[in-house]
């Protein structure tokens, strides 16, 4: 015979928890080798010294104070630091810079390019950053196309053929408006500070104030920036739907299988 079952079963005694479950994560580092990316460190050190070099030319042939206050002037110093510390990364098997900050070089290398094919290469009145009254010729054009043509286009293929896509943040946009904003004061500021009449008192025509006056050079600074920030909202959304050509699937040593059943 069997013995019968109980109606009420008793609460079983709670197990007491000796420890608590801890998270943890497994660095990708442990299971994949950080690999060198040596092409991409050589491509950036050239885009560097490209860089660098427009700079130092630029620095032999005009005024230095003149010339740093361009705005592709101070706009290719950056990209070079950028791109010689995303090298010395690249080299390294490191981490990639915050794209916020290379998405900051990349946008105002792109605002040179675009801001002097648009509309300052074919001005009635010549426009060099070293400072010449007439058309730039020889290593003057040559500074010129460097930091306004080559370095531009070299940065855009930088970011489409050696940087991992969908890490620029919608957020940046703005942030990145901050520089020409302070660039726009500084431009004035400096004007202000120049005898009127002088020449080189305004480095862009568009602001020049004294001949088209306040409320038409700031309408021309108005505009340029809602542009501006057009191009870094249209940067960020590229950067999101761009494909992948840096990406390469590693060996781990080990494949997870589907479940069976």
């Amino acid at each position: 015979m069997t013995a019968p079952i109980p109606r009420d079963i008793p609460d079983l005694p709670a197990i007491p928890r000796t420890h608590a479950l801890l998270l943890s994560s497994v660095p990708a580092s442990a299971v994949v080798a950080p690999a060198r990316r040596r092409l991409a460190a050589a491509l950036r050190l050239l885009l560097a010294g490209t860089a660098a070099s427009g700079v130092t030319l630029a620095f032999l042939l005009g005024s230095p104070l003149r010339v740093l206050s361009h705005f592709a002037i101070q706009a290719n110093i950056l990209l070079a630091l950028v791109t010689l510390l995303s090298a010395r990364r690249a080299w390294t098997a490191r981490r990639p810079l915050p794209a916020a900050l290379t998405g900051a070089a990349l946008l105002y290398a792109m605002i040179t390019g675009l801001v002097y094919h648009l509309l300052l290469a074919d001005a009635a009145t010549p426009f060099s950053v070293t400072g010449t009254t007439t058309a730039p010729t020889g290593w003057h054009l040559v500074a010129t196309h460097l930091l306004q043509t080559v370095t531009p286009v070299a940065a855009v293929l930088d970011w489409l053929l050696l940087t991992a896509p969908g890490c620029m943040r919608l957020r940046r946009a703005a942030t990145w408006m901050l520089y020409p904003v302070v660039y726009l004061a500084f431009s004035f500021t400096r004007a202000w500070l120049i005898h009127p009449g002088a020449p080189g008192r305004y480095l862009y025509p568009f602001l020049d104030a004294e001949a088209h006056g306040y409320k038409h050079a700031l309408a021309n600074a108005l505009l340029l920036g809602l542009s501006f920030y057009a191009l870094a909202v249209l940067l960020v959304a590229l950067d999101h739907v761009r494909p992948n050509l840096i990406s390469h699937r590693a060996k781990t040593g080990f494949r997870l299988q589907p479940p069976v059943g």
